[in-house]
């Protein structure tokens, strides 16, 4: 009877486990990819991925560098240093760099801002050291091979005061500064403006320093401006002898209209209701809507009131140099037109 029970239970047990190796498995209906007819329900193997190779930090006499931008510039991200790296030493604890830098940062310096001192060069340099104004870089009315500089980069200058552009206030926290040695204005006895001139050998010191600038924090060209762009009727400098244009053209730097784009505008303004137009509210609406788009600060009044005026002059100052009485003629608007084709607000 034992050994009846045995074989039964051996038998059993070779049938199931002979079963097993027997059974073929249901296929399922799984979706299918239709880019690479696989399905999709198949696990694949996913490759690792692997932290690239952070260049090292650099160290002189003990104090820190790092120089190598791993973020992506095309976003305006960028984290090189270009001073020694300030860090923390919080008493009984050790600060560690060992995952520096993180991509996700990029410069304070967004804008450059384009100043002119109305001193000679003696008082600039006073009132710019040793006053409650500041900027990081003073050009000087001398013919040599020296810019001075005032204030680190990495520091706020008080060169701005109270300013705006697009979205953007307070520019002393975004922006560097540079003051050039220029006597300003005089007003003739008809209250006209006398602008002084800038000798060519002083311009190539500001283009050459700006386009430093420009490249290494990768700053667009609709954020180097004049003073009196971001502080308009508050401020006047660098003024329409300034000539932005010569900047753009031989040096890349700034903002410029294509003169192409703007004759297309100027043809359909003189063939069309200009004239009859300007000086109605709709029309000066929109105008101050696009003066606010290019990135003036602007109230949308309807109304040709002194702020934007003042406003409009600025514009002249910078894009429109031969006039610059604040009157939005033909000229000053189609290259506001051709402007904004250009650079459009984002």
């Amino acid at each position: 009877m034992r050994n009846t029970l045995y074989f039964i239970g051996l038998s059993a047990v070779l049938f199931s486990c002979g079963s097993s190796k027997n059974v073929t498995p249901q296929k399922k209906n799984l979706p299918v990819n239709k880019n690479n007819n696989t399905n999709v329900g198949v696990k694949t193997q996913i490759p690792s991925v692997q932290t690239p190779v952070k260049p090292a930090i650099q160290k002189d006499h003990g104090v820190e560098f790092y120089t190598t931008n791993i973020a992506d510039i095309t976003k305006n991200d960028n984290t090189a240093s270009y001073g020694s790296i300030v860090t923390a030493k919080p008493l009984g604890f050790q600060i560690t760099k060992n995952y520096f830098p993180a991509i996700g940062q990029n410069f304070r310096q967004r804008y450059l801002i384009l100043h002119y001192t109305a001193l000679d060069n003696d008082r600039s340099i006073t009132a710019l050291t040793q006053r409650g104004v500041s900027a990081h870089y003073l050009v000087s009315d001398i013919n040599d091979q020296e810019i001075y500089q005032i204030v680190d980069e990495n520091k706020r200058s008080y060169h701005a005061g109270v300013s705006n552009w697009r979205k953007d206030s307070n520019l002393n926290d975004t922006s560097i500064g540079i003051e050039i040695v220029n006597s300003g204005f005089t007003t003739n006895a008809s209250g006209q403006r006398i602008f002084a001139d800038f000798p060519d050998y002083q311009i190539r010191k500001v283009a050459a320093l700006a386009k430093d600038i420009v490249q290494r924090y990768n700053i667009p060209p609709t954020n180097v401006l004049a003073h009196s762009d971001i502080a308009p009727g508050r401020k006047q400098d660098p003024g329409p002898k300034f000539p932005w244009k010569k900047l753009y053209d031989e040096y890349q730097i700034g903002m410029w209209y294509d003169e192409g784009t703007r004759s297309g505008f100027l043809n359909q303004l003189e063939s069309g209701t200009f004239e009859s137009d300007k000086n109605t509210p709709p029309f000066i609406y929109k105008v101050q809507s696009q003066l606010q788009s290019l990135g003036y600060q602007v109230d949308l009044s309807g109304e040709w009131d002194n702020q934007t005026k003042l406003v409009v002059q600025s514009f002249q100052y910078h894009f429109w140099p031969q006039i610059g009485d604040g009157v939005l003629d033909l000229g000053t608007y189609a290259t506001l037109l051709a402007l904004l084709q250009k650079y459009p607000s984002k």
